[in-house]
């Protein structure tokens, strides 16, 4: 059988081994019924639905023409590797590493580092844009975790707050 578009291709063979991998995660929780649900019962359906999403977009990039193919490209490495970096330092930011002596900074300086760094993935950096975004961002973060939704985590960095 061929592989009538590549990008399909692989995008639904992404989706089917994260749902089943999700599903499969989820059975060390309780799953429960549906009447009753367990912690596990909402990651195993979704598992599953993803997973589900993956064949079908498996299925249809097998059988659906497209004009070129719609080959893979090469890997943008520069950004890809703003993002995860921006992604380990943000939690490095918010929880902090014992082991090497770095205390937590808290939610605010995490979400300022992962917008400033996750920016500079894009073509076209703009450091005004990026402080506007994260200042939105840690406005709003705070506002809804901390005072909505009354979650306890540090939100300012030692230093500051004590």
């Amino acid at each position: 059988m061929k592989i009538k578009s590549q990008k399909d291709f692989f995008a639904g063979l992404m989706f089917a081994i994260v749902g089943t991998a999700f599903a499969w995660g989820s059975t060390t929780y309780n799953v429960g019924s549906g009447a009753r649900m367990g912690p596990g019962y909402f990651p195993m359906m979704l598992g599953i639905v993803l997973a589900l999403l993956g064949l079908v977009v498996i299925f249809t990039a097998l059988t659906i023409e497209t004009e070129s193919g719609d080959p893979i490209g090469r890997i943008a490495w520069k950004p890809l590797g703003f993002i995860i970096g921006a992604n380990l330092i943000f939690g490095v930011l918010l929880g902090g590493v014992v082991s090497w002596g770095l205390p937590a900074m808290g939610l605010i300086a995490a979400i300022y580092a992962l917008v400033l760094i996750a920016g500079l993935a894009g073509e076209q950096y703009s450091f005004k844009a990026s402080l506007i975004l994260a200042t939105i961002l840690a406005v709003g973060s705070y506002l809804a975790f901390v005072v909505a939704l009354k979650l306890q985590f540090q939100v300012w960095p030692t230093f500051i707050s004590g």
